[in-house]
Parts: structure tokens; sequence; C-alpha cells
């Protein structure tokens, strides 16, 4: 178990502060890691029962604009969270809040790894009966060199392997054909540095070649590399069609009879594409574990990104990034 608290940022996020304060107690029954809350003491006195609240006096709204208020707003949540992490105070930092925020406030106050050139959001696409795909970019760097998604390949691979076991994970480049000449002048350039000898061997992982979007919730790709823009376009359209689905799946069947049945039958199945159990997105690039929740997270989302965050931790992720990157 970690040895350090699990900084929790309680102010973000659409359903903060309360469902984040239980999903943090929670947490800590399920778990049994320590949490520091860090947040307004005001807002979570009636909430945070035995949890230790940080107290942080500003909160940065879901649409502010990231790096100004990073900047300007010092005494925020998210950026106590991460200045808790820098200072050996929290082994990691969660949170449900502004995205570019949360990214921005992790990069500035952890820093970067030495030698990564841009931190790179990880966000497990659910696939039904194994392991996720990581796609990556997810939505950091919306403008990406081919040198930049090499690293995004070696780092999403340690993560697969690391997060969920996998032995030799494949790595994939998302494109619009399989063929080495299809695609932008990124994607040719960037497929031409992985298919090079020895481009991900450090990392201990394999290049399979260009992908297609109709692959990423396939179980033929391990790590899937793309720019930042590409990257969260593909992710919300996924997000939107799976919804999109259930809710025509749902409806269907409710005029059905046998229903309730039906429905029964078909809730392991929706466990496994269900946001709220995959924990959340994870920065990788940065000198610390940072976790990263959907805004509309519940309290399971919260108790599954504290879990994500701890196991991330006792892996020693960060220290296994560090070598890879270093040896590249």
């Amino acid at each position: 178990m970690t040895t350090l608290p699990i900084a929790l940022d309680a102010m973000g996020g659409d359903n903060a502060p309360g469902a984040i304060v239980e999903g943090a107690q929670r947490a800590v029954a399920e778990l049994g890691v320590e949490i520091t809350l860090v947040g307004r003491p005001e807002a979570l006195a009636a909430l945070r029962g035995d949890l230790d609240v940080f107290a942080a006096s500003e909160v940065i709204a879901m649409d502010a604009d990231p790096a100004s208020s990073v900047r300007t707003m010092k005494d925020s949540s998210l950026v106590r969270s991460a200045e808790l992490v820098r200072d050996g105070k929290a082994s990691a930092m969660v949170s449900a809040g502004n995205t570019g925020a949360t990214m921005a406030s992790a990069l500035l106050r952890m820093g970067r790894i030495k030698g990564v050139a841009r931190p790179a959001i990880a966000t497990p696409i659910p696939v039904f009966g194994s392991t996720p795909t990581i796609l990556l970019d997810a939505g950091a760097n919306a403008e990406c060199q081919p040198a930049w998604l090499v690293q995004f390949a070696q780092m999403g691979a340690v993560y697969a392997r690391e997060r969920w076991g996998v032995e030799e994970p494949r790595v994939g480049l998302l494109s619009i054909g399989e063929e080495p000449t299809k695609g932008t002048p990124l994607v040719k350039e960037t497929h031409e540095l992985l298919a090079a000898p020895g481009a991900l061997s450090g990392a201990g992982a394999r290049f399979v070649g260009n992908v297609e979007g109709r692959d990423l919730m396939t179980p033929d790709v391990d790590v899937v590399v793309t720019d930042g823009f590409t990257g969260n376009v593909a992710l919300k359209t996924l997000e939107g069609g799976m919804k999109a689905i259930v809710t025509a799946v749902v409806g269907a069947l409710s005029a059905t009879e046998g229903a309730d049945k039906a429905l029964d039958g078909l809730l392991p199945l929706y466990s496994q594409v269900d946001p709220d159990q995959h924990g959340g997105a994870m920065l990788l690039g940065v000198n610390g574990v940072c976790i990263i929740s959907h805004g509309s997270s519940s309290a399971t989302a919260v108790v599954n990104a504290v879990r994500v965050a701890r196991d991330l931790v006792e892996a020693g992720l960060v220290d296994r990034l560090r070598t890879v990157i270093g040896a590249g």
C-alpha cells in the first residue's frame, strides 16, 4: 500500500463536492487508502467525516481558460493538489475538474519527466471481453511532431503493461487506412519512425502498423497513438455512439415483454463500457501520478479513479517511464 495519501480535488467536476467526497469515503472503506481532500473547508465541513482537508480557497471552473486560471489562481484546489504531489506530501492527484487546468497544474507544478517532449492523456477504450485499448493522446496536444508520437507509443506501452499486465503491447498508429502510404504527412513520418528497428524495443512493445477508427474497440491492438486533436474527436465520437446505442437498446427492450429479464442480462455487458468503471485517464509524462476523471464523475467513478491512482503508484509507473524515456 502507498504510505502517502492521495490528493483528491474535492471541488472539481459537475457533481462536486458531494459525489467527490462520497467517493472518497467509499474509497477509504473499500480500498484501505488514505485520502486528503483539497478544497474549501467551509464547503466540505458537513461532508468530510473523518477525512483530512487541505485548504484551498479557489476553484477553477469547468469552462475556465486552463493556462490563465492556473497562473492566476495559485490557491485553487487543482494547483494545491499538484503541489502536494510535488512536495512529497501526496502519492498521486485525482481530479474530475477542468481537464486542461488539471493537465496544466500537473505540468507546471510537478514538471515533466526528463526527456519527455510533451505529456499525453492516455484514455482506456473498453473492449468487450478483453483488456482496454489505450488511446493517446486524447486531448493534451492538438498539434504534434512525429517524434512526440513515438514517445506516446513508448509511454502507452509501459502503461498497458503496468496497468493491465499486457506482456508485449501491440502499438498501432491511427490513420485512414492500413497501408503505410495512407494518412497525413504527420502519420506517414511517424509510421516510418515507429517501423524502424528498435523503435519500441526499450518499451517492450511492437509496432503493428496503421489502424483505423473501427479497430479501437477490438482486441487486435493494445495501444493506439495519434495527435491530441484527432484522439479527442475519436474518443468523443465513441462515447456519443455508445451512449446512443445503449439508449436505443434500453428503449426498445422496455417496450417488449420480459424487458426486466432482458435488461438484467445486459447489465454485465453495459458495465464493461460504463466510463465510471474505468477510473479516468492518466496524464503520462509528468513527474507524478495524475488521474483525470470525467467531468460528470459519480461517487463510483471517484472510487475507481482512486483505485487506478493507487495501483499505478504501487506499480512504480513513473519510475518505469523515467527508465524507458531515459534509455530512448
